[in-house]
């Protein structure tokens, strides 16, 4: 299923029967890409039933740094100039000699910056709020900028805004995140550090795990930007909102955007980084950094990041689903997909966002959001527990499950019927399987074999995580696909899901196959009972 916060709904597969190991408990079926108002669901496996540097280095350094004047933002090179690889190889290779589906050599950051641009419509966006400041803000604005002249008529040095007493100065700030851009980018770690020397040591300890595992990812650029000051409130020093935008080489169409807090206080007649701002209430948006010490798998058309095992099954899983869904859908998509595969079963649920419980979801694709305002760039979380109690064809099919939702954009449209999405998806997920109709759909095998088939296709509803009918909803869906294919092609399928899109359901069922909402599921209620007595 997939998530539908800023790009298409979670979509999570309950897991299918059959799929699981001996002896482990039922799975559920993965989650997939979010679309836009579409709720997650289980995992697909269940309704199958398939179911860091020198220390000693750094700390000569971090007086030198600390005390140095911090330098100027990085200039881009010139046009004809390729940009720093920051010690990495060139796109596409791995690091010392590896192959495709090994380890990826540490690459740094190419730039620390992102082509211009705002957040578009992200809704963390607020405006600057100071109490007490607004008036000698708007004092100051009278003056500052603007040329005078004396009774002689000779030019006098424009008025400069004098720093507001407890407020960071802006310009600081900004000189401070862009060493801090020069670091991830350069990979130098005790100019990064020195950033946060001023902090609890227990703040430095997590900064240093964060650059250790930028420095593992293939960044493209890496960049914090300055968005406003948050009050300090009675207490506390004042917290300054950053705009963490970075981009993976080779597979991020855009740069991904991430709020971030980050407490400055005056040391010495500047401002340093004291801290983040959690003890205010102000969270930071996590990525799969603030986890444990990372490894990089890449494969063909995968890269897997993460701090569980498993990666480079996981790898080579992705690299078999690309052909396969490229085979269904088409070949009009990027044909690539980036994996987060954290340990910590919390940090999943927090990249997945919407306070969501992934214990019974295997893997679920969601959209990291644009740092632009556009449609945001694909990631599949898996989830570490559940994931990992299927099966090798269980882990299979719910990867090419998800993968679909990354194939057709998660049917963002928001007028797809969820039935269609999921179905779909779960067609293309058992399409290169030898996993038969009834072990797949054992659980509305019952049902039906008990003489209750279902009166209607599975609702929104039906897809929920507490649905008690989550499985047969999956089935369901599953079947009725697999029934067009089988009837009308799999050209025809593919045809009815795009003008879902654009059309009503009823109105795509008499366009594509010629048959009403009522013919249609009669005729699917009777291919149930063909397949599961």
């Amino acid at each position: 299923m997939e998530d539908q916060r800023s790009g298409p709904p979670p979509n999570d597969r309950p897991a299918e029967r059959g799929l699981e190991r001996p002896g482990d408990p039922r799975g559920v079926r993965p989650a997939s890409a979010a679309h836009p108002g579409e709720p997650p669901s289980k995992t697909h496996a269940e309704a199958l039933g398939v179911v860091g540097g020198s220390g000693e280095a750094d700390s000569e350094r971090l007086d030198e740094l600390a005390a140095e004047r911090p330098s100027e933002p990085a200039v881009e090179p010139p046009p004809d100039e390729p940009p720093s690889t920051l010690g990495s190889k060139p796109p596409g290779e791995t690091g010392g000699g590896e192959r495709p589906g090994e380890s990826v050599g540490a690459r740094p950051g190419e730039r620390g910056d992102v082509p211009p641009g705002g957040l578009g419509g992200l809704s963390r966006r607020r405006g600057f709020a100071l109490v007490g400041v607004g008036v000698a803000a708007c004092a100051l604005v009278a003056v500052a900028g603007f040329a005078t002249t004396g009774n002689d008529g000779a030019p006098r040095k424009a008025a400069v805004a004098a720093p507001v007493p407890g407020v960071p100065d802006v310009g600081a700030v900004e000189t401070v995140l862009a060493n801090r851009a020069t670091a991830v980018r350069e990979h130098d770690r005790a100019r990064f550090l020195a950033t946060i020397v001023s902090a609890p040591v227990a703040y430095q300890a997590a900064q240093a795990k964060v650059f250790d595992n930028l420095s593992k990812l293939p960044l493209e650029s890496w960049q914090e930007r300055y968005e406003a000051i948050e009050p300090a409130g009675m207490s506390g020093a004042p917290a300054v909102r950053v705009s963490l935008r970075y981009k993976l080489r080779g597979f991020d169409r855009g740069a991904v955007a991430r709020t971030r807090y980050l407490s400055f206080a005056s040391r010495a007649g500047t401002w340093v980084i004291v801290g983040d701002a959690a003890g205010r209430g102000l969270r930071d948006d996590v990525d799969i950094w603030d986890g444990g010490p990372l490894t990089v798998r890449r494969g063909h058309s995968g890269l897997v990041i993460g701090d569980a095992p498993g990666l480079d099954g996981i790898a080579r899983r992705l690299d078999a689903a690309v052909p396969v869904v490229t085979g269904v859908v088409g070949s009009d998509w990027p044909r690539r997909a980036v994996a987060l595969v954290p340990a910590d079963p919390a940090l999943a649920a927090a990249l997945v966002g919407d306070a969501q419980n992934l214990k019974e979801i295997a893997a679920l694709a969601t959209v990291a959001p644009s740092a632009d305002g556009g449609r945001g760039e694909d990631r599949v979380i898996i989830s570490p527990g559940t994931f990992g109690r299927l099966n090798d064809l269980g882990q299979s099919v719910v990867l090419t499950h998800e993968l679909t939702h990354v194939a057709t954009g998660g049917a963002q449209d928001g007028r797809t019927p969820l039935w269609l999405i999921e179905g779909f998806a779960d067609y293309v997920g058992y399409s290169d399987t030898k996993v038969s109709v009834r072990s797949a759909a054992r659980e509305l095998r019952r049902e039906i074999t008990a003489g209750r088939t279902p009166a209607a296709l599975p609702g929104r509803a039906a897809f929920e995580g507490t649905s008690p009918r989550l499985s047969q909803a999956y089935q369901e869906a599953w079947l009725a696909c697999r029934m067009i294919a089988g009837r009308y092609g799999e050209a025809e399928l593919v045809r009815l899901y795009r003008a879902a899109g654009r059309r009503s359901e009823s109105a795509a069922l008499r366009e594509v196959l010629g048959v009403t909402p009522a013919r249609f599921t009669a005729m699917w209620r009777e291919y149930l009972r063909e397949e599961l007595r």
